[in-house]
């Protein structure tokens, strides 16, 4: 079950001779406890897998007895008896945990993206919506309503909408989402109004801001490699800024955890110990013991020895020595030496 739905209850101590009472089970006894129109709140709440995944669980819980129903309870007042507290300052908390996992520039395009979820505006009701659906919404509009659309969905559904408009408004959709800062309340009034006609209900909220060259990217690496090259060449024409921006962050460092080992091999090779130390000094673990794996088992301890010698390293030094690495993959791939990026497809 998904986190939201975890949140709920957890797995607890079950009666001698009886297993634990899952928590999405838990959850779902729990929601059938509720009058209809508690649940019903609660589930709007929910993303839509989730609300799916609960439903199903529903149908299989209705006949439980009252001893598995007491047990959930029991769960239920032990959690809320811990979380009381839970909502002071909860905005910070959220923000602090996403820069930790994310880092501060991936943090921050996380942020947009869900944070005006909150206010309950009407591009709420596009994540019910299937990619034909929004794409025959948005088709007749302005670029920049597209745009902005685009950038309230997630990555996958975005790539799909966008592939399903005409070709000659791609690039113009592409670079307007790259470019996107605030949005106005009159283009989401507008939004609105596309989507009452469509059924959906209206709950505008004031101005936010989303989109990116993060979210340009995310949907570039989706879409197939000759759609994507194709608009990249088309935005560079148009802004080579902002076409540079949009390729840096269509492949990162953390990515290389994605290459073939045989591929990661080789471009560990080529790489000098003075750029692999800083590096991999800051490298999340799992890649950098899958790099470890690519290089003898002398390289790899001379290198791990290096880096525990050299003791803390500047952030900007780290950064650099990733950057270069980055760069060497793509000038790799570029020339057929290696294959890197999503979907099988080399990047472009």
């Amino acid at each position: 079950m998904p986190d939201a739905l975890d949140a709920v209850v957890e797995d607890g101590v079950a009666p001698a001779g009886r297993r634990p009472i899952p928590s999405d089970h838990a959850a779902a006894i729990l929601m059938l406890l509720f009058a209809e129109e508690q649940a019903a709140e609660i589930l709007t709440r929910l993303e839509p897998d989730e609300v799916r995944q609960l439903s199903e669980i529903m149908y299989s819980v209705a006949d439980v007895g009252a001893e598995e129903i007491n047990e959930v309870l029991d769960l239920f007042i032990d959690k809320a008896r811990n979380r009381t507290t839970l909502g002071y300052k909860a905005d910070e908390q959220i923000e602090g945990m996403l820069k930790r996992a994310l880092g501060d520039r991936r943090a921050e395009t996380m942020i947009t993206r869900v944070a005006p979820k909150k206010s309950g505006n009407g591009l709420e009701a596009l994540k019910w919506m299937d990619a034909v659906e929004i794409a025959l919404l948005v088709e007749h509009e302005h670029p920049q309503i597209a745009a902005v659309v685009l950038s309230y969905l997630k990555p996958e559904v975005a790539a799909n909408v966008l592939q399903l408009l005409p070709t000659d408004v791609q690039e113009d959709v592409v670079f307007r989402l790259a470019t996107l800062g605030p949005v106005s309340a009159e283009a989401l009034e507008t939004i609105d109004a596309l989507l009452a006609s469509q059924g959906a209900g209206q709950r505008s909220g004031g101005s936010s801001s989303s989109g990116g060259t993060s979210d340009a990217a995310a949907i570039m690496n989706i879409i197939n490699k000759r759609e994507s090259a194709r608009i990249i060449r088309a935005v560079t024409k148009r802004d080579k800024e902002i076409a540079r921006k949009i390729e840096d962050e269509m492949f990162v460092f953390a990515d290389l955890i994605r290459l073939d080992p045989k591929d990661l091999g080789a471009l560990v090779r080529s790489i000098d110990a003075e750029i692999l130390v800083p590096a991999l000094k800051g490298a999340e673990d799992k890649l950098r013991d899958k790099m470890f794996g690519c290089m003898s088992s002398r390289a790899a301890q001379s290198i791990a020895d290096d880096i525990a010698d050299r003791g803390p390293m500047p952030l900007s030094e780290v950064v650099e020595a990733q950057k270069a690495i980055v760069q060497a993959a793509k000038r790799m791939a570029d020339a057929g030496e290696i294959v890197i990026g999503g979907g099988g497809d080399e990047y472009v």
